[in-house]
């Protein structure tokens, strides 16, 4: 018997998508709410 540790799935890709799911939209949506303020205050 080996004290070897188990195959685990990589998860680390599948987070990184899920933080990038996430972040880019509202990301954008910041970019956007600034052109806006800009705009108003400007």
């Amino acid at each position: 018997m080996t004290n070897e540790p188990e195959a685990r799935p990589n998860r680390v890709p599948l987070i990184v998508l899920a933080w990038a799911w996430v972040v880019l939209p509202f990301a954008y949506g910041v970019y956007e709410l600034f052109l806006k303020l800009v705009q108003l205050f400007g």
